[in-house]
């Protein structure tokens, strides 16, 4: 249905509740190394519960592998310097939606290379920083599904 990717993700929690998400949600789940974290981390796999054999993940030795890997699909970038609020954009089968890192979000060079229209944001209070990344994929993933009637659910 969609492709959920995370740029250089750092806390294995975080990782461990999208893989769980991705097995529930149908997404397919792409890591872009480096990762800060091992896969085989005791808190990745708890918080993964037992849904790591139910989750498709792909590991990319880098951006530019799986940007490669993508290069057929719409890339969409989930990040606090979005213009298009999250649910006013109309999502399609096969979008990626690409999350930058806990702790340093999308390099430059990756906004430089998406659409202004293909930046999206959550709406949150101006004095925040930004939402837990589990808690933002699962907030976009679901509204992408919602879209197209949670089909293949």
């Amino acid at each position: 249905m969609f492709h959920i990717a995370l740029f250089e993700p750092r806390i294995a929690p975080n990782t461990g509740n999208i893989i769980r998400l991705a097995a529930n949600n149908g997404c397919d789940l792409h890591l872009i190394e480096p990762l800060g974290f091992d896969l085989q981390d005791k808190q990745l796999r708890r918080a993964g519960l037992d849904y790591h054999d139910l989750a498709h993940v792909t590991r990319h030795t880098g951006f530019e592998a799986f940007r490669k890997s993508m290069a057929s699909r719409r890339m969409l970038i989930c990040t606090t310097r979005g213009t298009t609020r999250y649910d006013q954009l109309p999502y399609q089968a096969g979008d990626v939606l690409l999350f930058g890192s806990e702790t340093s979000g999308l390099p430059q060079h990756i906004h430089d290379q998406v659409p202004e229209e293909h930046k999206i944001v959550l709406p949150m209070k101006a004095s925040s920083r930004s939402l837990n990344l589990s808690n933002a994929v699962a907030i976009i993933s679901y509204e992408a599904c919602r879209q197209l009637d949670f089909r293949g659910l």
